[in-house]
């Protein structure tokens, strides 16, 4: 198997992804595979939230959207052309989280893309989207059939470890596969940091950072640094576009739990019917709730977000990502801030 020949393959995957995700008709043969193999991939997108609450159908396809525009041949031979291509193929074991839809694709892509084998272990929450893709990508390319393995059980022999889950998944991480190279990552999140200037549009992006995927992936803003004079009330009037996100039962579950607990312990938040705000310095907020605290100069931005580094994800703000950005990350964005295609290339 060549490196152009599955760059090739990987776009023509993406086309078909992008599609979906813009909720696009079969249109012709171009797309390299029939409509009846088209339709069955749109009733695929439709299932996922009988499979998982939390899988809408708007998740599954801005996830599809997200991944297949990054698929572009042009960004992947660039991004490709940085790395050698295996002449010795390993075995790379995946252990992949189930918070997002297709949250393992990045590490598959990498995987193959670096020359080596994927045997996968599938969260139990996103078990059928990636199989799908994958058997996409073996029409186009055939010999990828004998590179990825999705096991169900045990994964047999490998040769190196890539595992995504809690702070408590590190010690099985370690106790079965620490005898491995590995990659292990734990929880993280993300913040924003605003300095006043921002305009109502910005602030109005920044709810894509939080409320995408009802802020459950580690590129979910969770906390907001905003400086001493900030009036949250800007912050509402942006994001009041969201509020249809309540309307989902998981979510309004979790923000009305949140709410009655708080308000049992007497502790002091802001609500505006679908979020809730706290003042606190903490990193990682409950599920339909956001931690903001203020600042008075730069110097203590630098002090927070060196202090909770190994925490943090993605920073959107003036300087950092575009707000409205976090959670379409590019290729070169590597999960942890680790380059997996270089860690790959060490093996």
């Amino acid at each position: 198997m060549k490196k152009e020949d599955l760059i090739r393959a990987f776009s023509q995957l993406g086309k078909i992804m992008t599609a979906l995700g813009s909720g696009e008709s079969w249109k012709d043969y171009n797309a390299g595979i029939t409509e009846t193999e088209y339709q069955q991939l749109e009733a695929m997108v439709d299932r996922q939230f009988y499979l998982n609450g939390w899988f809408t159908k708007t998740s599954v396809q801005q996830s599809l959207k997200a991944l297949g525009e990054q698929l572009e041949i042009e960004n992947l031979t660039s991004w490709a052309a940085e790395y050698p291509f295996a002449e010795q193929p390993k075995r790379i074991g995946v252990i992949m989280a189930g918070n997002l839809p297709l949250v393992g694709f990045h590490d598959f892509l990498c995987i193959l893309m670096a020359g080596h084998n994927v045997v996968a272990k599938l969260s139990s929450d996103d078990k059928i989207l990636l199989p799908a893709l994958a058997n996409v990508l073996i029409q186009f390319l055939p010999e990828v059939a004998d590179r990825v393995k999705f096991s169900e059980g045990k994964m047999g022999e490998i040769d190196a470890m890539i595992a995504t889950g809690s702070n408590n998944s590190m010690g099985y991480f370690e106790s079965y596969f620490g005898k491995y190279p590995h990659l292990f990552r734990k929880n993280r999140t993300s913040v924003a940091i605003l300095d006043g200037s921002e305009t109502r549009e910005e602030v109005q992006a920044l709810g894509d950072d939080i409320f995408t995927y009802f802020g459950l992936g580690c590129r979910n803003v969770s906390q907001l640094l905003i400086p001493k004079d900030f009036e949250l009330n800007r912050f509402f009037e942006s994001i009041v576009s969201h509020g249809d996100i309540v309307q989902h039962h998981k979510y309004a579950n979790n923000y009305d739990y949140n709410k009655a607990i708080h308000l049992m312990n007497l502790q002091e938040i802001l609500d505006n019917g679908f979020v809730l705000l706290r003042e606190s310095d903490e990193l990682f907020s409950p599920l339909a709730m956001i931690f903001y605290h203020r600042y008075e100069n730069e110097s203590e931005v630098a002090a927070f977000l060196e202090k909770q580094h190994e925490n943090i994800q993605a920073i959107t703000g003036h300087g950092y990502i575009p707000f409205g950005m976090a959670q379409k990350p590019g290729l070169n964005d590597y999960a942890d801030g680790v380059n997996t295609m270089a860690w790959l290339t060490t093996l």
